[in-house]
């Protein structure tokens, strides 16, 4: 539950300025299914849906590390929709990218803080749909420090959870 909170709270505390709007504005669970969790809220006063996971294993085990998570986000208001985010818990290598491997598909990421995403929409789109498919995700990156990671995301459950964020968050 920490990672949900964690995440949840930035999202908050990102997009809201006064007590009032923090309790209007909360993120709302719209279920959970098996690894996943799905989520809904107003950002401007636009819908926004998300879903998270956290990894089943991470490697190397003794590295101290934040959070560790992977979104997928729909903004319909602006023509956003599979949006896809890793976050890694630690500052990834300047000018490095990060890989996401499904199956026997593979993606390049491009890297910020401690933040990956796709390149364009072209690729989340191909990243989701091999989601979609697949059974478990793998995201390696390096820190700043040279270390090397492997978080493993079980896909169990994926496909339901972006179901209720599509009907959650339909097109506009």
């Amino acid at each position: 539950m920490g990672l949900r909170a964690l995440f949840l709270s930035l999202v908050i505390a990102g997009l809201l300025s006064g007590l009032s709007a923090h309790a209007q504005n909360a993120p709302r669970l719209i279920g959970k299914y098996r690894a996943w969790e799905a989520f809904v809220y107003k950002e401007s006063g636009k819908q926004v849906c998300f879903i998270l996971t956290d990894p089943s294993s991470t490697k190397p085990e003794n590295v101290r590390r934040g959070q560790i998570y992977i979104v997928v986000t729909h903004r319909p208001a602006d023509s956003v929709r599979d949006e896809v985010s890793v976050y890694v818990g630690y500052p990834l290598r300047d000018k490095t990218e990060a890989s996401v491997t499904i199956g026997n598909k593979n993606f390049q990421l491009f890297t910020s803080g401690q933040s990956a995403w796709a390149y364009n929409s072209a690729d989340d789109k191909a990243i989701v749909k091999a989601m979609v498919r697949g059974s478990d995700l793998i995201v390696k990156g390096t820190s700043q420090r040279g270390t090397a990671t492997t978080d493993k995301y079980s896909l169990l459950g994926f496909t339901a959870a972006r179901n209720a964020i599509n009907k959650a968050c339909a097109p506009a």
